[in-house]
C-alpha cells in the first residue's frame, strides 16, 4: 500500500490549539553541572538535548519555510507558522545552555560540530535540478521531521509526568526549561504529521523515514551521552551504556525501554494520529505555571 489517503488517521479535534512562540529566557548561574544531584548519567543523557536540538530545530525551520508555498489549507498554514516560531525559540533556549557547560569545564564543541554537519550538509539542501528530484528530497525531509516529532512529543509527555525528577531534587531552572519545551512539543505534536499527510501522505515514505530517523536518534543520543560522560571533568573513567539507560528508566529518571519500544508500532499504525497521544490540557496547564513562560507572557503584555 503506497498511500494512506483511503484510511486517513482521525485527529482529536479537541486537542487542537492555536500556537504561539513564547520568548522565554533562563539564568544558568546557579545550575550545577550535575543538575540531577548524584546522577551524572541521567543528567548527561538529558543534556544531549542541548547538543542535538539547536541544529535540529534550525533545520526544521529551514525545511518548513521551503514547504510553506505548498500548503493549501489556511489553518494548517497558521499551525506551521506557529510551529516555526516555537521551534526557533527552542533552538535558541537550548543553545544558551552550551556556554554554561563550557564554564563548568565541559566543552561540547567536538560533538556539536558533528551534529551541525549532519543537519547542514547531510540533511541540508542539495544541488538538485528543479522538478521531481528536488521535490522528492523535500518530501523525504518533511516525512523525517514528522517521525522525529513523534519522539519529541513522546519525550515532552514523559518529562511533564516525570515526578521522580522532582523527588530527587532536580535543578528547578533546568526542569522548567525541559518542561516548557516538552509542553510546547505536546501542544504542536500534530503539526508535522498533518503537514506530511497534506503534502504527501505516502505510508511507505512514512515507514522508511521513521526507520532512518529512529536509527539516527538512537545513535546520536548514545554517542552524546558517552561524549558527556567521558569528558565530564568531575568523573574518573565515566561511561554510558544501554544498561544504564534501562536502569534509569526503571527508576523513573528517564523514559522506560518498554515505553520507547511501544511507541514504534503506534507511529507505524495506519490509524495513527499524534493528537491521540498526550494531553494538550496538561501542556497548557504547565505553561500557565512555568516561571519562564509566565515571565515571557508578562514581558509580552508589558510591551503591548
Amino acid at each position: 500500500m503506497s498511500n494512506t489517503k483511503a484510511r486517513l488517521p482521525q485527529p482529536v479535534a479537541s486537542e487542537h490549539i492555536a500556537l504561539k512562540a513564547r520568548n522565554v529566557s533562563f539564568s544558568w548561574d546557579s545550575t550545577p553541572l550535575h543538575w540531577l544531584p548524584g546522577d551524572p548519567f541521567t543528567t548527561h543523557t538529558i543534556n544531549v538535548l542541548h547538543l542535538l536540538l539547536p541544529a535540529g530545530e534550525r533545520w526544521f525551520v529551514h525545511v518548513y519555510k521551503q514547504v510553506l508555498p505548498l500548503i493549501r489549507d489556511e489553518r494548517l498554514r497558521e499551525d506551521v507558522i506557529g510551529f516555526i516560531g516555537q521551534e526557533a525559540m527552542h533552538s535558541q533556549a537550548h543553545d544558551e545552555v552550551l556556554p554554561h557547560l563550557r564554564e563548568q569545564g565541559l566543552d561540547p564543541t567536538p560533538y556539536t560540530a558533528q551534529v551541525d554537519w549532519l543537519f547542514e550538509k547531510l540533511l541540508g539542501d542539495r544541488t538538485l535540478p528543479p522538478g521531481r528530484a528536488r521535490q522528492w528530497w523535500l518530501m523525504e525531509r518533511v516525512a523525517m521531521i514528522s517521525a522525529i516529532e513523534h519522539y519529541t512529543a513522546f519525550l515532552g509527555d514523559w518529562v511533564l509526568n516525570a515526578e521522580e525528577l522532582d523527588r530527587r531534587g532536580a535543578d528547578p531552572t533546568m526542569l522548567d526549561l525541559l518542561r516548557w519545551h516538552g509542553a510546547e512539543e505536546v501542544e504542536h505534536r500534530a503539526v508535522a504529521f498533518d503537514l506530511f499527510m497534506h503534502v504527501d501522505g505516502s505510508y511507505r515514505r512514512r515507514a522508511r523515514t521513521w526507520a532512518t530517523a529512529f536509527t539516527a536518534l538512537v545513535f546520536l543520543w548514545q554517542r552524546g551521552a558517552r561524549f558527556f560522560m567521558e569528558n565530564d571533568p568531575t568523573l574518573v573513567d565515566g561511561k554510558a551504556s544501554f544498561r544504564d539507560f534501562h536502569r534509569s528508566g526503571r527508576a523513573g529518571t528517564l523514559p522506560t525501554t518498554g515505553d520507547m519500544i511501544r511507541s514504534i508500532p503506534r507511529y507505524l499504525s495506519h490509524a495513527y494520529h499524534p493528537s491521540q497521544e498526550g494531553s494538550t490540557e496538561q501542556a497548557v496547564a504547565y505553561l500557565a505555571s512555568s516561571p519562564a513562560a509566565t515571565a515571557a507572557e508578562a514581558r509580552a503584555n508589558g510591551a503591548a
